[in-house]
């Protein structure tokens, strides 16, 4: 495939790839069968796919060999009353070599609701190849990823290769509704770490359509939830309209205090723990291989605030952004209804990003807010709460363990990957080293159009295929790390 040439490869390389290539059709196969589970860990009356789609996941790695542990996380109770069980979370041990690094590989193989009727041009829980590309619910988040770490595996199983590294995998099915007891079971279950040498994450995606992504940080996450009440009950616009304060009026002018036209978040103090751009940094916004068109056409937007590409993701991966999501309690249906809401709740999100605190931000939030609404002398009740935090993550591009990823890219894609971050929240990346003290990497094999979460997600033939041989190249390359440190980097080193 395009960007590797068999000539510049060692013979053991050679073997593992050709294995790859020749076996494609399989392993495309594999990802078919488990594409058909519709593992929906949303909603409730699908939760025994989830099950299935675990016990599949399970025997998958006991067929490769390892020791598999399914770890009961007891029920889910929801919003109902109704509970649920949770499935199990897969801890699987393959090799305790002492004389190997283990490498220990996170995933999830439950997905986000889909439906053909939402505008898939396929049925979603059937993988369906089209121009290249392996459309399905779950083909890039997380099943595909999952499958290529296990393929990668595979291949030196079936080659008799003896394995570089020892492995460990957890593999959940509740990520996509908040990894609901991972982190607990994680606390718990600390001892399986204790042998880790390093933490692999691919729950994530390139920058690019073509060109390999290593990601070394994520933004943070608050969500705020701002309530003005004022009478028990709503009220007649005809008969109370112009002699009493609005909660949605009030409701307004706060959210309109929040950012201004230009994307700057005006709660003082916000930015003052946002890490300083190093040139370092910076350097790697201009290689970074980014496309504003595309991005603004993928949006659907005529205009994004800013017109560079480095102003742009600056702006994604730098500094903190607020976003304003709903209103609850405002009416919100076809016509007109001439109503004063008694309250109304307003919901809004802080991403943050390095070094910003949670405790900090949400003293900052309720101090701007409540302030903004002494000035109105409003009889009306406020109230500020942080119902979710989660905090960002950030390490070092020039960990060993990074570089060990970029040789691995270059001997695969023929070319080194862009370091980037992820705009977005990914929480178990800092749990996972929050938790084990290990070194970890987010190392996606997913295209920026892959469409997670979205209508007709895809993964292509060409990432699914070469991902599962950079993971195979990635092996080799660890074991070239023994005797270097497994202590987290400092993640004030970027």
């Amino acid at each position: 495939m395009a960007g590797m040439s068999f000539s510049s490869l060692s013979a053991l390389e050679t073997e593992i790839f050709h294995y790859i290539e020749a076996h494609q059709s399989d392993f495309i196969e594999d990802l078919k069968e488990w594409v058909a589970v519709e593992s929906d860990s949303v909603q409730p009356h699908l939760r025994k796919e989830v099950m299935r789609m675990m016990s599949l996941a399970a025997a998958r790695l006991a067929v490769l060999g390892a020791t598999v542990n399914s770890v009961s996380l007891g029920s889910q109770q929801l919003l109902n009353g109704q509970h649920l069980p949770q499935p199990p979370v897969i801890l699987g041990e393959l090799g305790k070599d002492p004389k190997n690094l283990t490498i220990c590989f996170y995933g999830h193989v439950d997905v986000q609701p889909a439906r053909r009727e939402d505008g898939w041009k396929t049925n979603p829980y059937t993988l369906t190849e089209i121009n290249g590309n392996l459309y399905g619910r779950g083909a890039t988040d997380n099943k595909g990823p999952v499958l290529a770490w296990i393929n990668a595996v595979e291949t030196y199983r079936a080659l008799k290769i003896a394995m570089p590294v020892n492995f460990k995998f957890v593999i959940e099915g509740m990520e996509e509704v908040g990894s609901l007891g991972l982190e607990e079971l994680l606390e718990e279950k600390q001892g399986f770490f204790s042998d880790v040498d390093y933490i692999v994450i691919s729950d994530n995606l390139w920058l690019s359509k073509k060109k390999p992504a290593l990601i070394y940080g994520t933004r943070g996450n608050a969500c705020f939830s701002v309530e003005v009440e004022g009478g028990d009950k709503d009220l007649h616009s005809g008969t109370f309209g112009g002699i009493i304060h609005e909660p949605l009026t009030d409701l307004i002018a706060l959210l309109d205090s929040l950012v201004d036209p230009t994307g700057q978040i005006q709660i003082p103090g916000i930015y003052d723990a946002v890490a300083p751009l190093t040139d370092e940094e910076k350097k790697l916004y201009e290689s970074t291989e980014y496309d504003i068109e595309e991005h603004k056409n993928n949006s659907g937007v005529k205009k994004l605030l800013y017109n560079t590409k480095e102003e742009i993701l600056l702006h994604l991966w730098h500094y903190p952004s607020l976003s304003i999501h709903g209103i609850e309690g405002a009416f919100h249906e076809p016509g007109i209804k001439t109503v004063i809401p008694a309250k109304v709740i307003g919901k809004f999100s802080i991403r943050q990003v390095p070094y910003m605190e949670l405790s900090d931000v949400k003293q900052q939030v309720v101090n701007h807010l409540e302030n903004v609404f002494a000035k109105r002398n409003s009889p009306n009740k406020l109230k500020v709460s942080m119902p979710l935090g989660a905090k960002p993550w950030v390490t070092d591009v020039n960990d060993p363990l990074y570089k060990a990823a970029r040789r691995a890219i270059r001997t695969v894609f023929g070319e080194d990957p862009d370091f980037i971050r992820d705009g977005s929240t990914i929480p178990i990346a800092r749990i996972f080293q929050t938790i084990t003290q290990k070194r970890v990497i987010m190392f996606p094999i997913g295209a920026a159009d892959d469409g997670e979460h979205s209508q007709n997600e895809k993964i292509s033939r060409r990432n699914y295929i070469e991902g599962t041989k950079v993971f195979a190249a990635f092996f080799l390359e660890i074991s070239k790390l023994r005797g270097q440190s497994n202590e987290t980097s400092n993640p004030g080193t970027k």
